[in-house]
């Protein structure tokens, strides 16, 4: 396929009432922030979507204050399509045409290892708030940090880590792997002694309306809105039309086909071969009601989809 037919279908934007007080929430915090770490997807869970995964509404909350974009994820993004991360981190960030001082690209390992990069972040952090105008209380010696982004891009997961990293602490705030853990903004957590440093958790915020439908997709296969807000059947058909126009086959051999396929059903039929994904439906008979069992495609659908998020069927860029 040359083009996708998104057939007339609109994107519903997940933009529920604990997005509109969260933003209400952040902007109010603002005035209290040294500097702002902006979190996105290269792939996903967040590197997928370096530039669909940014909301504008979000540029227009940062003002002149240092800001830092990480990239989440990179291991997930295709490495053949580098200049689109670039690109991602040279995006003016604010109305005045203010840009990130510092971009930094994370994957899951350098999370969970706490590898050189990671460890860059506090002191670099530290270093841009010290050559900037300090926002707040110009006598504290200690960092406030901004977590901003959209939903399901590691935002909790990145405080957690600098946590464990620098503190040797547990969990200070809940994760999960679907949008909408966080709902409200947290109180400050401490995630360094030397320099004090504390950072603030905030519920991820979509814009109220998508730009278009594509972009809403895109943001669904990431996992930033609700699967069932968009529907999985749309999103795996998507997802197998973005992987054949970028000659990523990797869905032929995991699922056994004979060839890449233009069309998602045997794909679906086939998933739902594989992994057993099958439903019981009665069917009314002239003798009675009759337990058939069928494919379920709604489960292969997510199957498909999770394969994707999870990276099985190669490192692909959404953008």
């Amino acid at each position: 396929r040359q083009r996708f037919d998104f057939g007339g279908r609109d994107v519903a934007s997940w933009f529920p009432g604990h997005m509109a007080k969260g933003l209400r929430q952040m902007r109010a915090s603002l005035r209290r922030a040294d500097c702002l770490i902006e979190c996105t997807i290269v792939l996903l869970s967040s590197a997928h979507i370096p530039l669909s995964g940014r909301n504008p509404m979000l540029r227009e909350v940062l003002g002149i204050r240092p800001h830092v974009l990480v990239l989440n994820k990179r291991d997930l993004a295709d490495p053949q399509r580098k200049p689109v991360s670039a690109r991602a981190g040279l995006a003016g960030c604010g109305s005045a045409g203010h840009r990130c001082q510092l971009c930094l690209c994370l994957c899951k390992q350098q999370l969970r290892s706490f590898s050189h990069v990671s460890l860059q972040i506090v002191p670099l952090v530290a270093k841009l708030v010290d050559n900037s105008p300090r926002y707040h209380r110009a006598e504290s010696t200690e960092y406030s940090i901004l977590v901003i982004g959209v939903p399901n891009v590691g935002k909790s997961s990145l405080i957690n880590s600098l946590r464990r990293l620098h503190l040797k602490k547990g969990k200070a705030t809940a994760v999960g792997g679907e949008p909408g853990v966080t709902k409200a903004v947290l109180t400050r957590i401490q995630v360094c002694e030397k320099p004090l440093m504390y950072l603030v958790d905030t519920p991820g915020v979509l814009p109220p309306k998508l730009e278009d439908v594509e972009t809403g997709v895109k943001l669904a296969l990431c996992g930033a809105i609700r699967d069932h807000l968009v529907g999985e059947d749309i999103m795996a058909d998507y997802l197998l039309y973005t992987l054949n126009k970028q000659q990523q086959f990797g869905y032929v051999q995991r699922y056994g086909l004979a060839e890449a396929c233009d069309a998602i059903e045997p794909v679906l039929r086939r998933v739902a071969l594989t992994r057993g994904r099958t439903q019981k439906v009665k069917v009314l008979t002239g003798t009675g009601n009759v337990n058939v069992t069928t494919l379920d495609y709604s489960a292969a659908a997510y199957e498909f989809l999770r394969d994707f998020r999870a990276g099985c069927l190669g490192r692909v860029t959404l953008d």
